[in-house]
């Protein structure tokens, strides 16, 4: 497997594999399913896993992500995520150290490669539940990510780059600066249940990308199916007017493409990530070995020609709503 730079962290797989679908937040899977994706990923050569907390009931990423390699491997970079939902009592600085703490001994391990923060930015001044402001972030955060830095905790950290573009891009244009966001890259440049700021604002996934590129901060690619809306059909029921089941009828041009190309939907959506420019790594989230092998195989074949890429793009503006 193809491997990029991922800032000074040193390199990383070009494919990481995700929590979300070993934890059954994108469909249903088991504990030994999700243990033997996770062996299948290693053996591919993915050299990265992505997990929160909050992927899969009870810890369930987490969990299966200490099963899998308990006893095999040490080498394999792990991240992990906090969530700061509200700034209620602050105290920003414990409540991370609680989550890490709490996370290292779910996965029998004694420092993460990366801690994300898992929470979206708001505006200064502005009211958003469930988001935190740029003071919080840079008086309190980043002061806490750099403490565990030193204490040996985390080797890296980053933040979860999904909402306003305003806030997001004054963190990359700050010191210190994260290692690593993680920012939607899909084909259709579609956000779904992750865009909570209404008609206020709107979304810029490309120009954080090449934002953070520019700022070296390494792009790591998320929802590149659009949270399954970019293949083939959805795993799981979700009401009509839920973002997915939107984004999926939106998508029918894209799956046209796709079958023009001869390629699946989801294979299509991998390549097409892979290919923009910035990208250094991006995350899958498959839930079981069939649907990675789906995508390693993606991956295999290579980016698209540029013809193939300008295809896609082409499909971007009425697909995403706007």
């Amino acid at each position: 497997m193809e491997t990029r730079e991922f800032g000074r962290l040193g390199n990383i797989s070009s494919l990481t594999l995700g929590g979300g679908g070993i934890g059954g937040v994108w469909g249903t899977t088991d504990r030994a399913e999700a243990v033997a994706t996770v062996h299948d990923a290693l053996d591919a050569g993915i050299t990265m896993l992505d997990l929160a907390p909050s992927y899969g009931t009870g810890f369930e990423s987490e969990h299966a992500a200490a099963d899998a390699l308990r006893g095999i491997r040490t080498d394999v970079m792990i991240t992990s995520k906090v969530q700061l939902p509200d700034d209620d009592g602050r105290d920003f600085a414990a409540r991370i150290r609680r989550s890490l703490h709490d996370s290292l001994t779910r996965l029998e391990r004694d420092h993460l490669d990366v801690l994300l923060l898992h929470t979206q930015f708001r505006r200064t001044g502005a009211a958003l539940p469930g988001t935190v402001d740029p003071a919080g972030y840079r008086d309190e955060i980043v002061p806490t990510f750099l403490e565990l830095e030193k204490e040996g905790l985390i080797r890296g950290w980053g933040i979860t780059a999904v909402g306003d573009p305003e806030p997001i891009l004054s963190a990359f244009a700050d010191t210190p600066r994260p290692d690593t966001a993680q920012i939607v890259v899909n084909a259709l440049d579609q956000n779904g249940d992750l865009w909570i700021h209404g008609d206020s604002v709107q979304p810029d996934n490309p120009g954080l990308v090449r934002a953070a590129a520019s700022a070296g901060v390494a792009v790591t690619a998320i929802r590149v199916v659009a949270a399954g809306s970019l293949t083939g059909a959805l795993d799981r029921s979700v009401p009509a007017d839920h973002p997915a089941a939107v984004d999926f009828a939106r998508a029918a041009p894209f799956r046209a493409l796709a079958a023009s190309l001869g390629e699946t939907p989801a294979s299509l959506a991998h390549r097409y990530a892979l290919s923009v420019p910035g990208v250094a790594t991006v995350v899958l989230g498959v839930k079981n070995r069939d649907e990675l092998a789906e995508c390693v195989a993606a991956e295999a074949r290579g980016p698209l020609a540029a013809d193939e890429f300008d295809a896609v793009e082409g499909l971007v503006p009425a697909a995403a709503g706007r």
